[in-house]
């Protein structure tokens, strides 16, 4: 029987990576081959690297700005770079199938796909599309929507609406492991603090400004992002790490509340999870505008609270964590009503539907 090969790609973000890593242990199960490309440096070569199995290939990538930079000259021959190394990469590999979470990475490796007469399956995390995937769009032979509304921005005759892809591991949590992790104790509730996989700025300045008067009710977990860490900062019920990995399933069950920016992959795993959320969003100065989409939709849906990041005060902050703990019971009531589809096994199915033949 001939071996089968999947290949799957995405990067720049963690969330350009967290549903690649709830699938490529479902595809290894059944005795998938798999390969990955990503960038040279990026967060997606961290976290997939480490993976028993799975052959990752860094390749050439621009960023395709939106503004105006000298970068912007170099982008397409970094781009075409990337391109011909996919192409090559696609072409010894063979896979039979490519799946792409998006992120600048992914657009040479959707064409040169399409160059290969391999078939690719997109799927859009976020509530509208991102510039990377819109450029992928005509190469494509399907494109995933975790949003329902999303289906709008989508080619007609390739959009489905599949929900969200949500990692298994994630339920094992422990609470006393986290607890624990953390040195905390059961007599106060935590809230967990992140920013992304880069950190914020904004929401750790908020953190500490109000640790004193945060501390007086919860403990606080904060992930702060790569080189964002203050060791200055010691104290009791307050616990810091730049980024986890493998505890962060004992993070989420020791966590009462969580407070987050509102990358789309992120929040549905805290309502998966049902965490009461306080989101506060990247400004539109940024970024395009779709986490605050995100929190808009989790907002109307009584999923969450939201904070614009404009009227991000520490006065402001700490009044919206007071409301988010007051308001625990009505949101979990609503979350309640939230069914977890078996969203990760019909991507599965989708895939497979589209497998090149060898």
């Amino acid at each position: 029987m001939s071996q089968k090969r999947i290949l799957f790609t995405g990067g720049g973000t963690a969330g350009h990576v967290i549903v690649n890593l709830a699938l490529i242990p479902e595809f290894q199960k059944q005795g998938y081959t798999v390969d990955y490309i990503g960038s040279y440096e990026g967060i997606e070569r961290q976290l997939i690297e480490s993976m028993e199995g799975v052959t990752y290939h860094g390749i050439s990538t621009g960023k395709l700005r939106r503004y105006m930079s000298k970068e912007n000259l170099k982008d397409p021959f970094k781009v075409m770079k990337g391109l011909l190394q996919a192409l090559r990469i696609i072409g010894k590999r063979k896979p039979q199938v490519i799946f792409s979470k998006g992120g600048f990475v992914s657009v040479p490796v959707v064409a040169a796909a399409k160059l290969r007469s391999v078939p690719t399956i997109i799927h859009e995390s976020d509530y509208t599309p991102g510039l990377a995937n819109k450029l992928s769009f005509p190469f494509a032979k399907k494109i995933l929507a975790t949003f329902p509304e999303t289906m709008n921005h989508l080619p007609e005759d390739k959009g489905e609406y599949i929900g969200a892809v949500v990692r298994d591991e994630l339920f094992e949590g422990k609470r006393a492991k986290g607890l624990s992790y953390c040195g905390f104790h059961k007599q106060k509730p935590v809230i967990l603090v992140m920013g992304g996989s880069t950190g914020s700025k904004a929401l750790n300045d908020a953190v500490r400004h109000n640790l004193d008067e945060l501390l007086k009710d919860v403990q606080v977990v904060h992930l702060c992002g790569k080189g964002h860490k203050d060791p200055s900062i010691k104290r009791q019920g307050y616990a810091q790490f730049e980024y986890v990995n493998e505890e962060l399933k004992d993070l989420f069950a020791a966590t009462d509340y969580i407070v987050s920016r509102a990358g789309s992959n992120a929040i549905f795993e805290f309502l998966a999870l049902k965490k009461p959320m306080l989101l506060i969003p990247l400004s539109r100065k940024v970024s395009r505008g779709d986490q605050i989409l995100n929190a808009d939709s989790f907002v109307k849906q009584g999923y969450a609270h939201k904070l614009e990041e404009e009227e991000l005060t520490d006065g402001r902050f700490l009044k919206e964590i007071h409301e988010l703990m007051a308001n625990k019971e009505k949101l979990l009531s609503q979350m309640e009503s939230y069914q977890s589809q078996k969203t990760k096994d019909k991507v599965i199915s989708i895939i497979q539907k589209y497998e090149k033949s060898k």
